[in-house]
């Protein structure tokens, strides 16, 4: 790490630069839960009175019998799965905190301000003494907050 990036960091309370690494889960995993959809996927049509989807219950045998026998083999699958996974999750994280920020939240405190209303009391009162807000009745005695972690 450069030493403008250290500086950058020595203004915030927090340290963000320690990501934790997401780990990829073990091929024979990977094969027993995708065994599990193909599954489903086979025996859905029963619900509406369809035939049973036949290769899709074979393609999960063969997933069951490769996962237990050579999990190696699906190394290669379990990886580009992996990857898959990773870049939707770039992609789709951004995107719903955007919907959920501009949709709900901003809306709400355009809304909020239009009616006048400070709900965190961050407007400057010019003849306050001070900002205390007094609770009544008093909450729990200090004592009772010795061991809060």
């Amino acid at each position: 790490m450069s030493n403008k990036e250290t500086n950058k960091q020595d203004h915030f309370h927090d340290n963000y630069s320690d990501h934790s690494e997401v780990k990829i889960g073990s091929e024979r995993s990977f094969g027993l839960v995708f065994a599990v959809v193909f599954l489903i996927i086979g025996w859905v049509p029963l619900i509406k009175g369809l035939p049973v989807r036949w290769w899709a219950i074979l393609t999960a045998g063969g997933l069951v019998a490769v996962a237990i026998a050579i999990p190696k083999a699906l190394v290669v699958p379990n990886r580009l799965w992996f990857r898959l996974g990773l870049w939707l999750q770039a992609i789709t994280s951004p995107l719903i905190m955007g919907l959920l920020f501009y949709g709900v939240l901003f809306p709400t405190g355009l809304l909020l301000r239009m009616m006048g209303k400070d709900l965190l009391r961050l407007k400057w009162q010019k003849d306050a003494k001070t900002y205390w807000i007094q609770r009544t009745p008093p909450g729990p005695s200090p004592t009772t907050m010795r061991d809060q972690f």
